[in-house]
């Protein structure tokens, strides 16, 4: 027969309270910007190829050669400042989300995370986005570089900053929108056909108001986001140079965000529960 101390204190289970969706986003995050930091060299060699080769033949070669004018950088730089936050962006995310969606299946460890699916999304979005950044500041420098000089206007860096942040987050919404609808087999052949009418469309070489002579082709790249960051970072760097107001650039990049994150998280949602 077993005697039972009444006097004994009881033993109860503890249980751990269960972590906020908040302090879960974070730590993903987190994560995610370690792999960054250590990451840094791949954003270096997409940040060194194609924005720095476009600034090196169309100032120095064709500058060197007396096709285009002298002042052709200052106008060109802000452009590439605007390419890579958005190229790197879409880029960043679209061809990794397409593999871990497909035979890696690395996106089931996230979607096991106590946190919404749309917010998982979400967290890639903003990687993307600081990662888009972080190539618009170092295109800067290395664009002094290459061609010798640099607009400089400190005044104007809100401006830049707020529009080159914009243009990062709608390059992550779309690259997130095309990894979750496209098979991992057409997800390059995409990204060519998505990306080279935004890079010869979105005003990188030249400022809007300039195209009043081609009146359809203006037109044709008001339907371009990239416009709109070219002219943003242009109009903040060398306002005296004609560009659309900062005003209307901000209205029309945060109105696109909008709906590139409603189309990235819909569309990364629906995948994840396929």
């Amino acid at each position: 027969m077993t005697v039972v101390d009444a006097a004994a204190p009881a033993r109860t289970a503890v249980v751990r309270p269960r972590p906020s969706a908040a302090r879960v986003f974070l730590a993903v995050l987190r994560r995610d910007l370690l792999v960054t930091g250590k990451e840094l060299w791949v954003i270096l060699v997409q940040v060194g190829l194609t924005p720095l080769f476009m600034l090196f033949v169309f100032d120095t070669i064709l500058g060197a050669q007396g096709v285009v004018g002298r002042s052709f950088a200052d106008l060109f730089l802000p452009g590439i400042i605007a390419l890579a936050a958005f190229t790197t962006a879409l880029q960043s995310v679209a061809l990794p989300l397409v593999k871990e969606f497909g035979f890696t299946m690395e996106i089931e460890d996230r979607l096991m995370a106590p946190i919404p699916t749309g917010l998982v999304a979400v967290g890639k979005l903003v990687i993307a986005t600081i990662r888009g950044l972080l190539a618009a500041v170092l295109i800067y420098p290395l664009g002094a570089l290459v061609v010798g000089s640099a607009p400089w206007r400190p005044e104007g860096l809100p401006q830049a900053l707020a529009v080159v942040l914009l243009g990062a987050w709608i390059g992550g919404g779309l690259g997130i929108t095309l990894a979750t609808i496209l098979p991992i087999q057409r997800i390059n052949i995409t990204l060519s056909l998505v990306v080279t009418p935004i890079i010869w469309t979105g005003c990188i070489h030249y400022p809007w108001p300039r195209l009043s002579t081609i009146p359809w082709y203006q037109v044709v790249t008001l339907f371009n986001p990239m416009t709109y960051v070219s002219e943003g970072v242009r109009g903040a760097l060398l306002p005296t140079v004609p560009h659309i107001s900062a005003w209307a650039c901000l209205a029309v990049l945060a109105t696109v965000a909008a709906i590139t994150t409603a189309t990235a998280v819909r569309g990364f949602t629906r995948r994840a529960v396929q």
